[in-house]
């Protein structure tokens, strides 16, 4: 069996949400798609970024969260609303929030118009920049 190297990703989600997540040790990325969590891998990383404290919240701009994909597929499971919503198993490391303005110029994903692609909800970044980002918010 060959073992891939792991991939990086950020999904942008607001504090609230992402506060949920990591207290629940799970990732829900667009509202509860199954796409975006069918695309990472155990092993793999990600970085949740909240533009927002909130859904109708504050304008917050940082990096909320960082952590290690950990199981083997996506969970459904019914919301509170009703509709069919989909989780990912996560090991949420212990992280410092970070402004991503004290970032953008040590980031290759930020050069050009960085907002719309944060908007795309959840996007593959390279391992440098996964760095930046772990040395910025993790005190290991």
């Amino acid at each position: 069996m060959t073992e891939t190297a792991p991939r990086f990703w950020i999904g942008t989600v607001s504090r609230e949400h992402v506060l949920r997540a990591v207290t629940g040790g799970f990732a829900m990325l667009n509202q509860g798609m199954k796409a975006p969590l069918n695309r990472m891998s155990p092993g793999d990383w990600l970085v949740y970024y909240s533009p927002k404290t909130a859904v109708d919240g504050a304008p917050l701009q940082a990096f909320t969260a960082i952590g290690e994909v950990a199981g083997p597929a996506p969970y459904g499971l019914t919301s509170d609303e009703g509709e069919q919503i989909y989780r990912r198993e996560m090991i949420w490391k212990k992280a410092t929030e970070t402004p991503i303005a004290r970032l953008l110029d040590s980031l290759d994903f930020t050069r050009g118009n960085w907002g719309n692609v944060v908007r795309r909800g959840h996007f593959e970044i390279t391992g440098a920049d996964f760095q930046t980002l772990r040395t910025a918010m993790l005190k290991e």
